[in-house]
Parts: C-alpha cells; structure tokens; sequence
C-alpha cells in the first residue's frame, strides 16, 4: 500500500495523508482512491472560492507574430504567485485565449479546455486551486488579432 499513497501522490499532487484515506476510504482500489481526491479537490477549490485574490501576475503570448494576449491571473500571495504550476496555468491559459478567442470571462470559463477537451476552462482552474491551496480568478484579459 506504500507504493500505491507514492503513485497516488505522484499522479494528483495530493498530500500523503490524503492519498492514504483516499486508499483506505476506496477499499485499495486505486482508480476509485484517484477519484476521492479529485472530488475532495474540487470541493476545497469550491470552499476557497470567496478568498481575496489580492497577489498574481500578467502573462503575454504571442502566437505567429499575429495573435496576442495578455492575462491578468490572481491568486492570494506572491508565494503562489512565483510558483511554477501557477506560472505554467497563466501560460496554458493565454495560450487557449489565442486559440479559442473567448467573448469575455464567463465565456472562457466554460469554453473546453484546447488541450484536453474533457475539461472546461473552469474545472483546468479548480483542479490547480485543488493542487495549490489558494484561490485563483482570471481578472481579465486581452486579444489581439492582425
């Protein structure tokens, strides 16, 4: 069972008490233990939802020298904000703006996300809240287009 909470915590970046009761709590059974901590992710992600984003960054992509966007993604501290998964959200981010040129916000956050069309934009975000541990909006953005 050692090794499973290792894969476990491996694959979600979960904490090793959490994938120890995800394994007890799924019986062993080790897709089920990945879909309790997914689950108990969105819902900590959904509890985090009305804490102040007052931290973040701007990040710019340029796709062909003819599509640019930049993004204004929040988060609660500079320690987040400096974070590599973080960084590599506001990244995946701007790159699906350029691809999928939302109207506004909401319309992002329901768009599929490009990479993975399982996913909307909204449960991409939840799912890096679930990993992080605090709060992230997109404030805004912008798109241009030659």
């Amino acid at each position: 069972m050692t090794n499973d909470v290792v894969k476990l915590r491996e694959i979600t970046s979960a904490g090793v008490m959490e994938c120890k009761k995800a394994l007890e709590d799924a019986g062993g059974d080790f897709d089920k233990a990945v879909a309790f901590i997914h689950e108990r992710g969105l819902t900590k992600a959904e509890k985090k939802g009305e804490r102040a984003t007052g931290a973040g960054l701007l990040e710019s992509y340029i796709h062909n020298e003819r599509v640019g966007v930049l993004v204004e993604l929040r988060c609660e501290t500079d320690f987040v904000a400096r974070n590599p998964m973080f960084k590599e959200l506001a990244h995946n981010l701007a790159m699906h703006i350029a691809a999928m040129n939302p109207v506004d916000k909401e319309d992002l956050l329901k768009q599929n996300y490009v990479k993975d069309d399982s996913l909307t934009i909204e449960s991409f975000i939840k799912s890096v809240i679930a990993k992080i541990g605090e709060n992230i909006k997109v404030e805004k953005f912008c798109r241009y287009e030659i």
